[in-house]
């Protein structure tokens, strides 16, 4: 299968008995509706700027968004390989000088957010452009929140927090990764509590996203596989989550096909070209996928572990990401099936649970040869920050559409497997 094909349209069921409604009176009560619910899909992404070179179109799409005095933020990972510099470039050939924030650090912080925004509103700026991995696109999203709407950062997380509107948003991510060019999540550090917030609002959707995958070659090592990882997560995750439908099952299932054939290539040949479009669009799928359907019990948990101790997202749900597979197919394993078929595993005649089971023995193995740990011990996490890190996780917006209910005992008993 090449770069940009699809993988086999899943099957739908169909109902019974039941035709499509034809056309309603004005006041007619909706016949048999209940039974046409679930074909309802929303599916809301923003204007794709898509392939190698991409990031010239950057200006253009500055201006189109009524841009005078654009802000950028970036981080010095960005600043050191020229990125950021080629981005304010284009921006100077449509006339526009940029205004350029870089103090941002992985995870992004509270008072980093706050710090970007008081500069953000300094300098008069307009236009918020966002150029690097999840983590400048977050704070980015951060310094938008706060024009529109005042406050802390703190005070926004939650579901549908942001109600007012905020400035126009282009980001062009530097991973393969996040998928928060697409998304309607901002995630936050709250440095106070050591742990991560979660934003979730349609109004952090970007208008514009700007994916070019030459800015993936200057990633390091860690971050490519971090990042992989992350996307693929995605993928798994909102193809199972209890909010999927027709339009995200479509991406999640490429997505995957895409990280799965394609991450460690990039590891260890990371100049060739068409393993980096693969990844590159693996990742936007999965987080068109995942803003629509939302994730489950792994995010929910990398959230808690990351805010703690300041870790990698990608590292994290790399490990957490077998060990939630195996609990969720205790109870629905029939979802992981098309999922592993897109992988390359064997599903014709092997009971669903076993299916399931090896989609999470398929992960772990890629997750060993991009070199993430086995376990979260070894990233600092202890016996002892088992109860906190529950909590946290119990009160993520993420866990609500995890497949399988989880109680507190459930999350401490996933928490201990991956120890």
């Amino acid at each position: 299968m090449t770069v940009g094909s699809r993988v086999p349209r899943p099957q739908v069921d169909s109902v019974p008995g039941a035709e499509l409604p034809g056309p309603q009176a004005a006041g007619e009560r909706p016949v048999r509706r209940a039974e046409h619910a679930d074909w309802l899909a929303k599916f809301h992404v923003p204007e794709i700027v898509f392939g190698p070179g991409a990031l010239a179109e950057l200006g253009h799409c500055a201006r189109r968004l009524g841009a005078r005095r654009p802000f950028l933020v970036t981080d010095p990972g960005l600043t050191e390989a020229r990125w950021a510099a080629e981005a304010a470039g284009h921006l100077r050939q449509v006339g526009l000088s940029a205004v350029v924030w870089d103090a941002v650090t992985p995870n992004p912080k509270d008072h980093e957010v706050e710090a970007a925004y008081e500069r953000y509103v300094d300098s008069g700026s307009d236009v918020i452009i966002g150029v690097g991995g999840g983590s400048v696109i977050d704070a980015a999203k951060g310094v938008a929140i706060l024009s529109g709407n005042g406050g802390r950062i703190l005070d926004y997380e939650g579901v549908d927090k942001v109600v007012h509107p905020i400035p126009p948003l282009v980001m062009a991510p530097s991973t393969s990764g996040s998928g928060a060019d697409v998304s309607q999540f901002a995630i936050i550090t709250d440095t106070a509590a050591a742990t991560k917030i979660t934003i979730l609002s349609r109004t952090l959707v970007p208008d514009i996203s700007v994916v070019d995958p030459r800015l993936l070659v200057t990633m390091p090592d860690w971050l490519n596989a971090a990042t992989g990882l992350d996307a693929l997560t995605h993928a798994v995750e909102s193809f199972v989550s209890r909010a999927h439908n027709t339009l995200t099952d479509q991406h999640s299932l490429h997505a995957a096909h895409l990280i799965t054939n394609n991450l460690a290539r990039t590891m260890f040949r990371p100049t060739e070209a068409e393993p980096r479009v693969a990844m590159a669009q693996g990742a936007l799928e999965a987080g068109m996928a995942f803003t629509n359907a939302i994730l489950g019990a792994t995010h929910a948990m990398s959230h808690q572990v990351g805010g703690l101790l300041d870790a990698p997202h990608g590292v994290i749900n790399g490990v957490l990401l077998p060990h939630v597979i195996r609990f969720n197919a205790e109870t629905n394993p029939e979802r992981y099936v098309p999922l592993a078929a897109v992988v390359g595993i064997e599903t014709t005649g092997v009971p669903a649970r076993d299916v399931a089971y090896a989609l999470a023995d398929r992960v772990r193995v890629l997750a060993d040869v991009v070199g993430v740990p086995r376990g979260l011990r070894s990233l600092g996490v202890t016996e002892v920050d088992i109860p906190l890190l529950t909590r946290g996780t119990l009160k993520d917006a993420c866990l609500t559409t995890n497949p399988r209910d989880a109680s507190a005992a459930d999350i401490e008993d996933l928490f201990r497997a991956a120890l």
